[in-house]
Parts: structure tokens; C-alpha cells; sequence
């Protein structure tokens, strides 16, 4: 193994370029460090998630339970049943936003493209909601099968048609940042539309769960909804990592990367598929969590100081925003909150502190 330095920018540790046979790579210290630290901090989060998740429990009792004592029934139980597919349900939605978010913004130059903005989580929604009105309209046995199946399948491949129905209106010889934001605000706006047509169908209860739905939240999640979704979050998420090569050539102009021998298009559409399948993965989980997408690759982008946000760190970044929101949501008040609530309540100031900030810059 050889490792040539780069000169760092000033303030910054510097980079390396490592090379391991015929594989070489470069490695960010800085990103490295606060990578290290972040996952430190997401032990923690998820620790204080599992204490404080409804009644609180002592630290030592929910350890052991975790390593798996049985000693005290009832705390095992909790713990291990209840409360830790919770806390890797919010994982899951968090490293699986932000990653997408961090590739979204990456493609489309732009620090303000998201899923959330892009169509393929009012897509997901759209497909959820459905299925929801169909199986509470009367359909005798439909709707323990809509809970089990038919939502989560249907709010996957609508996520998909959506981002795919985006991409092919955006795509005019080439990907240009600007009609990909447009075509995904109006594939939003038709997806909101049809989904507040479709409750406007269906009966109160029906409707009434839908709105929980959407509101984005974790509650009554088992291993048998987390475990699949968990497994097909890490694979894509490490694709997503594998692929950062590649993702940061999608920042340059087309003519420089055309120049350089890159099949740009074929870059572009595939780093967009793992994005849209991360978003389908987290809004199939607890529904439409927003911001979180939008706000956590900004905060990795300056915690690493780099030139785009890392998708690796984002997601670290995600999942302990989305752990913390859960937490303070279920205690914060006599009534538990949803935690898409939460991280709207959180992420709508950053969201006019990005605004004002790319308004500066402009002027």
C-alpha cells in the first residue's frame, strides 16, 4: 500500500491519495475524523432513543437486555420487541434520506434538491395512500394485508414510477440541474393532488389513518417490517459510498466530463436509481419523514468542508437527526408526536437558513 499527501486547503486536514494493488482512492482525514465521531454519537442517540423510548428504562437495564439477558422478562421484552425495531426503523429512515438527498444534490448541483422536492416521496405516498382508502373501504380481510404487503410494495414502485417519470422529463440531451427541480415540483404537485383526491374517497377511518401515515411516523414497527427494508438500505447505501468516484464527476460540466472518456448519462441514471430506491426504502418505512433529506448532506457538507456532501457522513448525519427527532418527540409533550412533525419543526428554520444564505451569495 502507498499513500501519496495532498496539499490541504487551509483549515482543513490534509488528503490523501492511497493505493491498495491496482486500486487507488483518496482519503479525506477530515472526513474520516468526523465520520469516526458521528458514529460515536449515533451509539449514543441510539442508546438514549432505546432508555427513552416511552417509559424510561436505566442504562445498565437496557444493555443487558441488549446483549441478551433475560434476567428481567419484561424489560427484555420492551427492549428487544418493541423499542429496538423502533430505534433501527429510525436509522433506516435517516441514513436512507440523507444519502439520497446527498446524491440528489450532488446530480443536480443544487444544495436545495432533495427526494422531498423531486417527486419520488409524494410519489411513495401517493402509492400508500391507495392502497390504504381501497383496503378501509369495505374490503373484507384487505386491509391486515394492505399493512403487510400491499402499502409497503405499492409506495415502493410508485416512488420508482415517480422518479422515473422525473428523469425522462428532465432528461433533454443531457441532465440539466434546473429541469430536473422543475419536473420534480410539478410530479410532486400532480402526486399531492391525486393523494388529497383519493382520501376526499375514502371513509374517516380510512382517511384518518392515511393522515397519520403521512405525517411520517415510527410507531408500531416489528422486525418483520425493519429487518427487509434495514438489509436493502445498507447495500445501498454502501453502493451509493463505492460509487463517490463517480457521483463527484456528476458536478462537472458535461463537456469536461465528456472530455475525460465518461459516460456521463449512464453515471447520472444510475447514482439517481440508488437515490430513488433509498427515499422509496425510508418513505415505505415510516412515511413522508421531511427535511431530513433536504438539511442532513448541508450539515455533513460543512462538518467535512468539502465541495459536495459526502454520502457516507450524511447518512451518519441523518440517522442521528432522525433518532434524536424521535426522541424528543415521544417525550417532549404529554402526547407523543409524530416524528415527521418533529423534523418539520426542525428542518423548516435551516430550510430559510439556506435560502438566505444562497440569497447573500447571489447578491
Amino acid at each position: 500500500m502507498t499513500t501519496t499527501e495532498t496539499a490541504p486547503r487551509k483549515g482543513t486536514l490534509p488528503i490523501r491519495a492511497v493505493r491498495i494493488g491496482p486500486v487507488s482512492f483518496r482519503l479525506n482525514l477530515r472526513a474520516v475524523v468526523v465520520a469516526a465521531v458521528l458514529a460515536a454519537v449515533l451509539l449514543g442517540a441510539m442508546a438514549l432513543h432505546v432508555a427513552f423510548g416511552g417509559t424510561p428504562l436505566p442504562y445498565p437495564d437496557v444493555l443487558r437486555a441488549l446483549l441478551g439477558d433475560t434476567t428481567n422478562p419484561r424489560t427484555h421484552l420492551a427492549v428487544t420487541e418493541f423499542r429496538a425495531p423502533r430505534m433501527v426503523a429510525a436509522v433506516v429512515v435517516g441514513a436512507s434520506l440523507a444519502a439520497a438527498g446527498a446524491i440528489t444534490q450532488t446530480v443536480a448541483r443544487n444544495p436545495l434538491a432533495s427526494p422531498d422536492l423531486l417527486g419520488v416521496t409524494a410519489g411513495a405516498s401517493l402509492g400508500a395512500v391507495a392502497v390504504l382508502v381501497i383496503a378501509g373501504g369495505g374490503h373484507a380481510g384487505l386491509s391486515g394485508i394492505a399493512a403487510t404487503v400491499g402499502m409497503p410494495a405499492a409506495a415502493f414502485a410508485a416512488g420508482i414510477v415517480s422518479g422515473v417519470a422525473v428523469y425522462l422529463l428532465a432528461y433533454r440531451r443531457g441532465l440539466d440541474s434546473y429541469r430536473l427541480v422543475l419536473a420534480g415540483l410539478g410530479i410532486t404537485g400532480l402526486a399531492t393532488s391525486l393523494t388529497t383526491w383519493i382520501l376526499t374517497l375514502g371513509d374517516v377511518t380510512s382517511a384518518a389513518q392515511a393522515l397519520t401515515w403521512m405525517t411520517g411516523s415510527l410507531n408500531g414497527k416489528d422486525w418483520a417490517t425493519v429487518q427487509p427494508m434495514a438489509i436493502a438500505a445498507v447495500v445501498l447505501i454502501l453502493a451509493a459510498v463505492a460509487s463517490g468516484r463517480w457521483l463527484l464527476l456528476t458536478g462537472f460540466g458535461e463537456d469536461t466530463v465528456v472530455g475525460l472518456g465518461v459516460r456521463i448519462g449512464a453515471v447520472r441514471l444510475t447514482v439517481l436509481t440508488i437515490a430513488v430506491l433509498l427515499a422509496s426504502i425510508a418513505t415505505v418505512t415510516a412515511g413522508p419523514v421531511a427535511f431530513v433529506a433536504l438539511a442532513s448532506p448541508q450539515i455533513a457538507r460543512s462538518l467535512t468542508a468539502g465541495v459536495t456532501p459526502p454520502v457516507g457522513v450524511s447518512a451518519l448525519v441523518g440517522a442521528v437527526f432522525v433518532l434524536l427527532a424521535d426522541t424528543v418527540s415521544a417525550n417532549a409533550l404529554a402526547v407523543p408526536l409524530p416524528v415527521g412533525v418533529a423534523t418539520a419543526v426542525l428542518g423548516a428554520p435551516f430550510l430559510i437558513h439556506l435560502l438566505l444564505k444562497y440569497q447573500r451569495r447571489l447578491s
